[in-house]
């Protein structure tokens, strides 16, 4: 696997990965009531979806092995784009249903490298 490639993996991991850390021992009303939270971990989910958009692009089949890449890209999107409408409860629906599979993804990618 090419090393531009891995390093986009790693970047979608540790993006992944702060996220958790950011919101663990967090409720909802916790994150909603955090300005500054919120802001912290959109910027990472930016990260996730353009390391995703690059990682498409240098290698297709890395990025479609990942469950919702396109997703990823078209969240990213919103969030750098559509500013004024992000949902707060979204991006913590996101959080909870999708973050953990998609560290789990990327990890087993790595492993697998």
């Amino acid at each position: 696997m090419q090393r531009e490639v891995l390093k986009y993996v790693f970047d979608i991991k540790a993006a992944a990965e702060k996220i958790q850390r950011f919101v663990a021992a967090k409720t909802e009303a916790d994150y909603l009531a955090d300005e500054l939270l919120q802001s912290g971990v959109e910027r990472q989910f930016e990260i996730i979806g353009e390391a995703m958009s690059k990682l498409h692009k240098i290698d297709p089949s890395v990025a479609e092995g990942i469950t919702d890449y396109r997703k990823m890209i078209a969240f990213r999107n919103v969030l750098i784009h559509g500013y004024a409408v992000i949902e707060p409860l979204i991006v913590w629906g996101v959080i909870e249903g999708n973050l953990e599979h998609l560290i789990e993804q990327v990890t087993a990618i790595f492993e697998n490298a």
